[in-house]
């Protein structure tokens, strides 16, 4: 086994990695960028390197300032993570050029499989089973919209270098073909350098399923069943889970023969992943193979005990698989999801900032948190969103289910947005309870899983209030040994006239104001014409229990100065902001005359000069944050009177970048 392991990653991957080193006994040599001085993953490694600038390009995508961090620690081998330089051919035979062991397949397997063009060849020659398409080296456009027309419609075009969902586009018809072609080809060009593309049928309401495959040096191949991966939005997985709900015995054994015949294919050694698109009466397809470890292998490890980072590090010091293929079991049901910072009524706009507050559910046997920041952290716009992977386990799936409802409705994030109000809408949609959830139908009924501009009822609101005064009262000055000293009292009394205190709260640009009368968990709540008798009110810092107009109601509350966020325990909950008691509202009309940049970023194109004159919606500028672009709009129809904005500048959130004239 290695003694030392360079990890040539950063955030919950790298983390993941030491953790499975450490308990090996193996000392870890971690890498980071200037942005990421301070991040977990250097805190975590028991030694720590810098290599570069903030973004990728200049620090985690420089094989050659990783290498010679191995050389200068004695690193004996490089774990790739995933992403990056996980699945670069020259990276992993620069490692073996530099007498380092690459944790991963041979860059030959790399290499086959990195063309999607080149690896539906290779299985077809193989007898996996595939899309019919057109997946050759012919690119005249005239060619292709002849392949197009006898494949026949519907059909999706494909990037042949691309991943991600980036490029890809579903045609329709002939008279559509041309356009699309040169759409996707334009995006493909720009995104990877190469605008070769593939032909496919598409597949009306597809399951994404991809099996687990493990290789070693002595000829071995075996697969590690299936996760279903379904739950996407525009190609990105949300949510996955094992076993997948739709596959049944026969299914699972003719995909996994497939998969372990895709692996065998290429001489595959270490951790890879063979994607197949399966389609309503399952009939199914190979899509593509990952050459390295995924996202979501967490819940194959919860549901076969196994670590398959361990599994990796054995394998690439060359000892056999620890299973052969009869003894693959799997236990209970598992889930993942993906927390993100990310702000899905916005249209999941990446967030950025420092966490305030970061509290998510204790790991337990059924509960497993994978992350790379904590609270105090800050979430760049260098590198993807993620916060943490919350994955659950359970002996059957709706138990799995409801604990993973259970551990979202426990997350806590303060400071930039996230994507948890949309998880726990997700986890209790019943396209997800009943398992007929597929590959497109986030994308075609988002609207079902966004809050929009919904108001909290007024059962919410006196919840919300009722624990915002239990925790303002803890606050005030007394006697503590004179339970009925006047002190102790803070029920806004005043001479003459009744106690009243106003409790502001705001969400989505509304704002409530909700009187009190009362105090010590006894009060009458008024909001509007609403009102409401509280009594018996206690609330031990999350938990708030009182009777409501004489009914008994618990619910989780958490409160400070600034915010109250309240879960209904039912899949919603409620971010709210308290606002002072007294305030007046004016009238600002500014941001119909600019466009302000949403998060820090980088500009890539400026498409306007002074005095151009534009349309409401014209693309006036794109910018690059957390590895997206984002397509900034004209809110208005008018004339540029000012562009603060020139390519490849690093701009800071809110920066004004065009205004336009009066």
């Amino acid at each position: 086994m290695f003694e030392r392991v360079l990890i040539a990653n950063r955030g919950e991957i790298a983390c993941r990695v030491i953790r499975t080193c450490r308990s090996l006994g193996i000392h870890t040599i971690g890498v980071f960028s200037e942005a990421d001085q301070d991040a977990q993953h250097v805190r975590q490694a028991d030694e720590a390197w810098p290599i570069g600038g903030p973004r990728p390009a200049d620090s985690y995508l420089r094989g050659d300032a990783i290498i010679e961090v191995a050389r200068k620690t004695g690193a004996q081998a490089i774990h790739p993570g995933y992403g990056f330089l996980s699945e670069n051919t020259g990276f992993s035979r620069a490692c073996l050029d530099a007498g380092i062991v690459f944790i991963g397949p041979d860059p030959a397997s790399i290499e086959a499989m990195g063309s999607k063009s080149a690896a539906k060849a290779l299985m077809e020659r193989h007898a996996v089973p595939l899309v019919p398409g057109y997946y050759g080296d012919n690119q005249d456009g005239a060619f292709l919209a002849r392949q197009a027309h006898e494949i026949g419609y519907p059909l999706i075009l494909k990037p042949s270098a691309g991943g991600g969902g980036k490029g890809m586009q579903i045609v329709r018809s002939d008279a559509e073909f041309a356009d699309a072609l040169a759409a996707a080809q334009r995006v493909a060009s720009a995104s990877f350098g190469d605008a070769s593309m593939l032909l496919e049928r598409y597949i009306e309401h597809p399951r994404h399923i991809e099996f687990q495959v493990f290789g070693d040096r002595h000829g071995n191949v075996i697969h590690l069943d299936e996760r279903e991966c379904s739950a996407q939005r525009r190609y990105q997985k949300v949510l996955e889970e094992t076993p997948s709900p739709f596959l049944d015995d026969e299914r699972r054994s003719a995909m996994g023969a497939a998969a372990v015949a895709a692996a065998k294919a290429v001489d595959y050694v270490g951790a890879g992943t063979v994607e197949f698109i399966v389609g309503p009466e399952g009939d199914f397809h190979f899509m593509e193979m990952n050459t390295r470890l995924q996202v979501e292998h967490p819940v194959t490890e919860m549901t076969h005990g196994i670590d398959l980072v361990e599994w990796q590090l054995r394998i690439a010091a060359g000892e056999p698989l620890p299973l052969a293929q009869e003894q693959v079991r799997s236990h209970g049901h598992a889930f993942e999801a993906r927390l993100y910072a990310e702000d899905p009524e916005q249209g999941f706009l990446p967030s950025s900032g420092r966490f305030s507050r970061l509290q998510l559910p204790a790991p337990s046997p059924g509960i497993r948190i994978d992350g790379g920041v904590a609270e105090g952290d800050a979430v760049t716009i260098f590198y993807d969103p993620m916060i943490a992977k919350l994955i659950v386990w359970a002996v059957d799936r709706p138990q799995a289910l409801q604990r993973m409802r259970e551990a979202l409705a426990a997350c806590e994030i303060a400071g930039p947005k996230s994507n948890i109000g949309f998880l726990e809408r997700l986890v209790r949609h019943p396209a997800v309870v009943e398992g007929r959830i597929d590959a497109g139908y986030l994308d075609r009924h988002l609207d079902e899983f966004i809050a929009g501009g919904e108001q909290p009822p007024t059962g919410a609101l006196f919840a919300a209030t009722t624990a915002a005064l239990l925790h303002d009262e803890r606050r005030i000055a007394g006697d503590p040994g004179d339970p009925d000293s006047p002190w102790n009292l803070a029920d806004g009394w005043r001479i003459g006239r009744a106690g009243k205190r106003v409790v502001a709260l705001g969400v989505g640009g509304h704002r409530f104001e909700v009187e009190a009368h009362g105090h010590a968990g006894e009060y009458r709540l008024r909001c509007g014409d609403a009102h409401c008798d509280i009594a018996d009110a206690r609330w031990d810092g999350r938990i708030l229990s009182a009777r409501f107009d004489g009914e008994a109601r618990r619910c989780d509350v958490r409160v400070d100065d600034r915010r109250v966020l309240l879960h209904d325990g039912v899949g919603t909950r409620w971010h709210l902001h308290r606002a002072p008691a007294f305030t007046w509202e004016t009238s600002d009309s500014a941001g119909a005359d600019r466009v302000a940049a949403p998060m820090p970023g980088r500009i890539v194109l400026v498409k306007v000069e002074v005095g151009d004159e534009v349309e409401a919606g014209q693309e006036l500028l794109v910018m690059e944050a957390m590895k997206m672009e984002l397509s900034l709009k004209a809110p208005r129809a008018g004339t540029i009177d000012r562009v603060s904005a020139a390519p490849d500048e690093f701009v800071e959130a809110d920066t004004v970048l065009v205004l336009f004239a009066d």
